[in-house]
Parts: C-alpha cells; structure tokens; sequence
C-alpha cells in the first residue's frame, strides 16, 4: 500500500486542529515545533488547553497570541535565559485575563501520556512523596495498593486531540526518526487522535529501512508529514542546527513589555504567511551562522540473509 502523508503545515493544522482542542506540542531541549506552533497562531486558532512538559517560549508566543485557554504543564522555563513573562502576568496578576494551570513534574507528565497512549485509567507514581504538588493540584489522587497496602499517588491519563511533533526526518509514508534527546514525543503521539510531525527532511524508504532502530514514530500513527526546514528555531535539531541562544536571551525583555510582544508576535508571524517567510524576518545571516558541521555517527551491520547462489558458491569443492 503506497500512502503519501505529506501536506503543507497551513494544510495539516487547518484540517487537525480545531477550536477547543486539548493540544500537546512536545519536544524536550530540541525538536520543539515552533513552526506549527506559529501556524497556529496565524490561523487564529483560539479556545485551546495546550500541554507541553516545560512551556517555554512557544507557550508564551501562543497564550499571548490568544490561542490558549488552559496550560497543562510541568517546569516553568525559558531555556536558562530568562523568565516567561506573558505567562507570569496571566498566573500572577491575570492581566490581561486569568490561565488556568494544571501542573505536573516531568515524570507524571510522561506517565500521564503513557497512560494515554495504553489507553489505561491512571499512572502510579512513587516520585511525590514530601512534594507540594499534590497540594495544589487535585487531580493527583492516592489509592490503596493492593499487594502492600499502602497508598500510592497515581496521575490521569492524557489523551490530546492533536499532538505536534518536529524530528529530523520521514519517509512519505509517515516513519518518523528521530536521534539525541527524546522526551515524551513517543507517548504523547501514541495517545492523541490525531498526529502531526514537521520535518527537517523528507527521505526515501530505503533510508529509514537501512537503520529501522531510528524510527521513534511508525506511520501507522502519523496523519500528517510536513516539511518544515529549521522548523524547531529557535530551539535546536541535533546534527542540524543549534540553539539560537541570542534569540533567548532577547526574549526576556520582548516578553517582559506586553506591547513589545504583541507587536513581534504581528510582524514575525502574523504578517508573515509561512515558516519560510518567518526565517527571513529573523534574518539569513543569522540562521546560516547555527548551521553545525557533519558529525556522522558510526555505522552499524544489520546483516541480511545470504541467497541460495551464495550458499552453493560457499559449499561448491575448489
């Protein structure tokens, strides 16, 4: 069965993401789909509950874009460059209106999705013990165990209506590799209805059956495939580009004076009609200077079984 998965991202996000939606966006230190999440934001896509193991800098672009209505999250952090301010005006001072939180650690956030995923009731957890987070958030429940007796802590499933990924490459038909750090993107897909996966490369077959072990996401669970080049900035893709960490450390005081981010928000993406458009405001110098080197990892020997020619030649007298 030949199926071709990739559309455009205007394509994928206006066909998959409705109003309303619980959406993850989940990439940890690298892969985060800026792209898609700006895609959103064109689109004026509003009413969302976005979840996302630490919300950074996306989460801030989209809830001071108006797309959010509830945050699921768990580590507050711009990438040790500063604060979140539009985040801490809504949480803090509700200016210009209240976020509802729904915090987690990193761990209960990946259960959570994995609870999803194997579509079970709820996730134990051990790692709450002396935390305050239970405190606040009462969703985190105990129950009895019911081989020692004691009281657990367990967490609930998490199965978002879309989830967004960006990873280094695909196939057409939808076989998704990714290489470095993984976060949740696995569990997090595995548990959605839909799936979207922006991509650096599109790649032929053979390219993912010659090194399978790479391939975190099958096409099975992949609905859409699109090709996103620089599609993580200003995070970082292992082996293409690097973090652009002035873009950062520049983001504290946009972020800090609601004016300044509304007016980035409408000049980088809003007036910008896609991704590409987007890296030529940020400007091509400065993307062509976080390209990296080649740093091709070694290779490995999978083996393939020898033809019936090769076993008689082996056996044939000399």
């Amino acid at each position: 069965m030949n199926i071709d998965t990739v559309v455009s991202l205007p394509h994928a996000i206006a066909e998959l993401v409705n109003d309303d939606d619980t959406i993850a966006l989940e990439g940890f230190s690298h892969l985060i789909p800026f792209a898609a999440g700006h895609e959103i934001i064109r689109q004026s896509i509003t009413g969302l509950t976005f979840c996302r193991m630490t919300p950074d800098l996306l989460s801030d672009m989209m809830i001071a874009a108006g797309c959010v209505d509830r945050l699921v999250c768990s580590f507050f952090a711009s990438g040790s460059a500063g604060s979140l301010y539009e985040i801490r005006r809504r949480i803090e001072s509700h200016d210009p209106a209240p976020l509802p939180v729904e915090e987690y650690s990193h761990h209960a956030m990946t259960l959570r999705y994995h609870a999803g995923a194997a579509r079970l009731p709820f996730a134990p957890i051990s790692s709450f013990v002396g935390s305050d987070i239970p405190g606040i958030n009462p969703d985190i429940r105990s129950v009895l165990d019911p081989y020692t007796g004691k009281r657990v802590h367990v967490v609930p499933p998490l199965n978002p209506d879309v989830t967004i990924i960006h990873a280094q490459r695909a196939d057409r038909r939808g076989n998704v590799q990714i290489w470095g750090i993984t976060g949740a993107q696995q569990e997090a897909v595995y548990a959605a209805d839909r799936v979207i996966v922006t991509v650096e490369e599109i790649v032929d077959d053979e390219v993912v059956r010659a090194d399978p072990n790479r391939t975190l996401i099958p096409a099975h669970a992949v609905d859409a495939i699109c090709h996103i080049p620089t599609g993580a900035h200003p995070s970082y893709v292992q082996g293409a580009y690097d973090r652009d960490n002035a873009f950062y450390r520049e983001w504290t005081p946009i972020s800090k004076d609601p004016e300044a981010l509304r007016a980035w928000i409408d000049t980088h993406i809003r007036s910008t009609r896609d991704h590409a458009e987007y890296l030529e405001a940020i400007g091509g110098t400065r993307i062509a200077a976080l390209r990296m080197a080649p740093r091709p990892s070694g290779s490995v020997d999978y083996g393939t079984r020898p033809s019936n020619d090769d076993v008689l030649t082996e056996r044939s007298p000399r």
